[in-house]
C-alpha cells in the first residue's frame, strides 16, 4: 500500500533495520529474505534521498537522517499496533501476553514474587521476561523494547510516565560471628572493615549508598564487588566483612542464613522504588492492567507491618 508515493511496508523494514542494526537479523525479524531486505533499503534510500545506512563490518550504522526518522516511524507503528490492530478489550484470563521488565534482584525477590503469585491466579497464561539493569533504559523505552522499568526513581528520566511504588531503607549486614560488631558501629569501624558492595549494569555502576558516600567525601575499603544485592549475604558468611543492602531484602535473607542487621553509622537517605513505562503504551489496555496490579501490590506491601532494624550491640 502506498501513501503519497511511499510504500508503507518500507516503514516496517526501516524500523527493523534501526532496531537490529544487521541486515540478516532485520530480515528474519519481519520474515523477509535477505535480497528482499536489500531491495527495501534501496527503495528507502531512493524515497528519502539519503544513504540511511553505511556498513561497518556486519553492522549497519545509521546516518543522521535515519536516526531522525527512527523515532517517528517507531511511534507510528506502535500507534497502529495499539490503536487499530490491538483495539479489542484486554482479557487477562485469556491473554498470553509477555511482559518484558527491567528490575533489580532486590525487587525480583522482595516485590515481583508477589506479582507472579497473583498473576498465576488471575491470568495464568501471562508470561514475564525479567531483565537485568541496562545501560540504555531510556532508549529501550523509546523503542518500546521493554514494557516496564522497576528501579529507584532517581535513575528514571522525565521522558516517559512513571508511578511510585514504595520507599526503602538501606541497612548494614554482617555475619553474626563478626566480632567488630560487638559494640555500637562507628564510622571509624565501618570504614576500616572490608566491604562487599553491589554494582549494576555494564560497566558496573555504583548503587545509591555508594553515590551518597562519594558525594559526602566518605571513604571505605571495598574488597568485593558483586552484581546484585542478593549476592552480598553469602559472601559475608564466616568473614569479618560488612555489606549494605535494602532492609526488606536483608529481612528475607535473615530467615535463610546467619545474618546480622545493624543500622549504618551514617544516616543513609531512603530511596523510592518506581515503575516506568513507554509513553507509547500509556493507553495500552494490557499495560494499564499490569500497572494496576503493580501499584496495588506495592500498596499492600508498604502498608504491612515492618519492623525497624535493630541497633548494633542488641
Amino acid at each position: 500500500m502506498r501513501f503519497k508515493g511511499l510504500d508503507l511496508n518500507l516503514l516496517v523494514a526501516l524500523d527493523a533495520l534501526m532496531t537490529e542494526r544487521n541486515l540478516t537479523a532485520a530480515a528474519r525479524k519481519i520474515n523477509l529474505s535477505q535480497p528482499a531486505m536489500s531491495a527495501a533499503i534501496g527503495r528507502l534510500r531512493t524515497y528519502f534521498r539519503d544513504e540511511l545506512f553505511t556498513m561497518r563490518g556486519r553492522e549497519l550504522v545509521p546516518t543522521p537522517g535515519a536516526e531522525a526518522l527512527a523515532g517517528p516511524v517507531r511511534e507510528t507503528l506502535l500507534h497502529i499496533q495499539l490503536s487499530i490492530i490491538s483495539r479489542d478489550a484486554f482479557d487477562p484470563t485469556q491473554s498470553s501476553r509477555r511482559f518484558r521488565i527491567i528490575l533489580s534482584d532486590f525487587m525480583t525477590i522482595v516485590f515481583f514474587r508477589r506479582i507472579m503469585d497473583r498473576i498465576a491466579k488471575e491470568a495464568p497464561a501471562v508470561r514475564f521476561e525479567l531483565l537485568p539493569f541496562s545501560d540504555e533504559p531510556d532508549e529501550l523505552l523509546r523503542r518500546s523494547e521493554v514494557d516496564f522499568l522497576i528501579l529507584p526513581e532517581v535513575f528514571m528520566s522525565s521522558a516517559h510516565p512513571k508511578a511510585t511504588l514504595f520507599d526503602e531503607t538501606m541497612v548494614c549486614v554482617a555475619c553474626p560471628t563478626n566480632k567488630q560488631l560487638s559494640r555500637q558501629l562507628t564510622f571509624e569501624t565501618y570504614s576500616s572493615m572490608g566491604h562487599v558492595t553491589a554494582q549494576f549494569g555494564r560497566p558496573l555502576r555504583p548503587n545509591l549508598e555508594e553515590w551518597f558516600l562519594l558525594e559526602h567525601g566518605l571513604k571505605r575499603r571495598i574488597e568485593v564487588v558483586v552484581q546484585g544485592f542478593s549476592l552480598i549475604p553469602p559472601i559475608l558468611l564466616d568473614t569479618s566483612r560488612i555489606g549494605t543492602m535494602p532492609l526488606r531484602l536483608a529481612r528475607h535473607f535473615e530467615k535463610l542464613m546467619p545474618l546480622r542487621i545493624v543500622e549504618p553509622p551514617v544516616a543513609l537517605p531512603k530511596f523510592t522504588e518506581a515503575v516506568q513505562w513507554p509513553a507509547s503504551h500509556n493507553t495500552d489496555p494490557a499495560s494499564i492492567w499490569m500497572r494496576r496490579i503493580l501499584l496495588e501490590e506495592a500498596s499492600n506491601m508498604a502498608s504491612g507491618h515492618r519492623k525497624p532494624p535493630p541497633r548494633s550491640g542488641c
